[in-house]
């Protein structure tokens, strides 16, 4: 009696686990979004991925084309830096409380400064959760919701089916669709008879953006600065501030003077838009490292000034070291003076 007891547990458990298996939800074969296996997020829908390049063909305009890289990925945060034929933006995205937010979007953006963390009390909603039909929100332009969540569409860089999005504004409207895993796909934008279009061509992973730089060095004893083109090559996270600090470190001439000696750091580095002025804090070892009379003191502020002056294409620079006013035994400023870029008697150097 005991055995048989025992015997029907054991089928009954084996039944149960039969019944487990039975039920696990299968891989989607045709990579078609399975709604009912999973709830999926707005970071399935935009990921934040590291050193990638998104390449986009445009059709209908010439500025609708357009090369996407990252510059910087901070938790919740993402700072894109888009390429078109008409300018250079920097964009800051973020993740928060289910809505895929627009932070910042700055033209004219042909440096390398960190601005993920810029603030903005009412940022524009470019998608929200849940992500199914019928989810809508309120933008600048109008009205905007989710019309489709499995929408067939084609691109250069292949079939998918998509998440749209319809952005109705005044006298025209706009679909974006948004491809799980890989994030915008497309842009469409109607207006009357008018109609343009953005579509994915292809994505490379491990691509680089690369910036000129032009760096001055003193020349001292041909009474003359130098200044020499340089590249600069930049992945995901990496900082201007630290390619700087490598490059002043050294010189391509043994004959030139270093900007800063091997103790010295750069504290930070930005443009403020608004004064058009540039900002650069030194660590106090900047003083204590050049070891220089007047006339040298003076070449080497000339030439930092002049290449961070060409780099930002400003005229200003505003000193500091460890957050005060620059000041050494020969030169010093007060707050709200700055340092003027002067590109006189400079030679360059191949």
């Amino acid at each position: 009696m005991i055995c048989l007891k025992k015997l029907f547990i054991v089928i009954m458990v084996f039944l149960l686990l039969i019944s487990c298996v039975k039920n696990i939800p299968t891989p989607n074969q045709n990579n078609t979004p399975n709604t009912t296996q999973k709830k999926y997020t707005l970071k399935d829908y935009y990921p934040f991925i590291s050193d990638r390049r998104m390449k986009y063909q445009g059709i209908g305009n010439e500025y609708a084309e357009k090369d996407v890289y990252v510059d910087f990925i901070n938790d919740n945060r993402i700072q894109l830096r888009v390429l078109n034929p008409g300018t250079i933006l920097a964009q800051v995205l973020e993740i928060k409380d289910g809505e895929l937010r627009l932070i910042k979007s700055q033209e004219e953006f042909y440096y390398r400064d960190y601005l993920i963390d810029s603030q903005n009390s009412s940022p524009e909603i470019l998608l929200k959760e849940p992500l199914e039909k019928g989810t809508a929100w309120n933008t600048p332009e109008g009205k905007r919701y989710i019309s489709e969540v499995n929408k067939k569409i084609s691109t250069p860089s292949g079939e998918y089916e998509a998440l749209e999005v319809t952005t109705e504004g005044k006298d025209y409207k706009t679909y974006d669709y948004y491809v799980l895993n890989i994030g915008l796909v497309k842009t469409v934008f109607e207006s009357g008879e008018n109609k343009i279009e953005t579509n994915l061509e292809k994505i490379e992973t491990g691509v680089p953006v690369i910036h000129s730089l032009r760096v001055y060095y003193p020349d001292f004893l041909n009474e003359r600065i130098i200044f020499k083109e340089e590249k600069i090559s930049y992945k995901t996270n990496e900082t201007f501030k630290d390619k700087l600090e490598t490059l002043l470190k050294n010189t391509p001439d043994d004959k030139l003077s270093k900007i800063l000696g091997s103790n010295s750091k750069i504290n930070n580095v930005y443009l403020n838009v608004e004064e058009n002025k540039v900002y650069i804090d030194l660590s106090k070892e900047f003083i204590s490292d050049m070891n220089a009379g007047s006339s040298l003191e003076s070449m080497i502020l000339q030439s930092l000034v002049n290449t961070l002056g060409s780099y930002y294409s400003v005229e200003k620079v505003f000193i500091s070291l460890d957050g005060k006013p620059y000041e050494s035994g020969h030169i010093a400023i007060k707050e709200g003076e700055f340092f003027k870029v002067d590109y006189k008697n400079t030679v360059e150097i191949k």
